[in-house]
């Protein structure tokens, strides 16, 4: 196109959910440098958006919006190529017939390094919108396959919802689990590096003489639990290996779980890698009071609810 007045910007707007590994099995180092995992992944009411816009000059570059959430000042993210959100636009391009120059614009508002797949929402959002900017006209199927290569929680991202993942994570099994079941989550100050965690998973096991099995599914009274909304019978059924880990890390995380208990919290973990604390409350009423509780101690406390659908486009507009 040798005329810049003749090209059409627009701009296609998606949204995409953090999740919470609701519960989370991990077998022993294997030869490849990888653990595989049995996880029940809930996607939660917390939102990463990606503004893909088209743009004249070839190149894909990347913002983050004066509208996220977080405060972006204490947190390295990166708007180069090593940004997840930038990978995916990348595959999209290779397998686009229509690409062009795109900005990806990023509206934060999971924790970064929380263990929440904030990143990984980033990309799903991004693969989408990029779908249908460059009206690629790839199925969600094909568009988890390129999510696949971008990292095990990128799929789960795209699906949203409740899934059972094995293998590392991305092997995915929708659950059926409509009923809502009411989080508060603690987001800290700082991230925790998840190869650091599994190291420590790994040295803690080794000190402890702890032959870990390879997992091969989940407690099914966990997805029991889920499909019924029973937060009573979902609290006591809550496991998530990489805790320990984590606390050996962030000894503070012991006392967030124990605040949160001692105000209500019917159970409390660490989500996934952490640092971000999941606390399982019995109702919105009771998650909203327990965050409230949770502020005065100066705590970041988020009330939120799941599953809720994955990637999805909000808006679509020709500039």
């Amino acid at each position: 196109m040798s005329a810049a007045g003749r090209f059409a910007a627009r701009t296609v707007r998606v949204k995409a959910p953090g999740k919470v590994n609701v519960s989370l099995a991990v077998g022993p180092l294997r030869a490849d440098g990888y653990h595989s995992v049995a996880s029940v992944y809930l996607a939660v009411s917390l939102y990463e958006e990606v503004a893909a816009t088209s743009t004249a000059a070839p190149g894909i570059t990347i913002s983050l919006s004066p509208e996220s959430t977080l405060d972006l000042d204490d947190v390295d993210i990166p708007l180069d190529s090593s940004n997840l959100a930038y990978k995916a636009a990348a595959i999209m391009a290779d397998v686009s017939e229509h690409a062009t120059g795109v900005h990806l614009e990023i509206t934060k508002r999971v924790p970064v390094a929380g263990g929440m797949g904030g990143g990984s929402a980033d990309a799903a959002a991004t693969l989408l919108a990029c779908d249908a900017l460059w009206n690629s006209g790839l199925s969600r199927e094909e568009l988890a396959h390129l999510a696949a290569e971008l990292g095990a929680d990128v799929p789960f991202s795209l699906l949203g919802g409740t899934a059972v993942g094995l293998g590392l994570g991305d092997e995915l099994s929708p659950a059926l689990a409509k009923a809502q079941t009411h989080w508060v989550l603690v987001v800290a100050n700082y991230g925790l590096s998840t190869p650091e965690v599994y190291r420590t998973l790994d040295r803690l096991r080794g000190a402890g003489g702890i032959d870990a099995e390879e997992p091969t599914g989940v407690d099914p009274q966990i997805l029991a639990a889920l499909r019924g909304g029973d937060a009573e019978s979902l609290g006591r059924v809550l496991v998530n290996d990489l805790q320990r880990a984590s606390i050996e890390l962030a000894p503070a995380l012991r006392d967030t779980l124990g605040i949160g208990e001692s105000h209500g919290a019917i159970a409390g973990m660490v989500s996934g890698s952490g640092p971000t604390v999941a606390l399982l409350a019995e109702d919105s009423v009771a998650a909203a009071a327990l965050a409230e509780d949770l502020q005065r101690y100066g705590l970041t406390a988020l009330p939120v609810h799941g599953p809720v659908p994955g990637a999805r486009i909000i808006s679509d507009t020709l500039l």
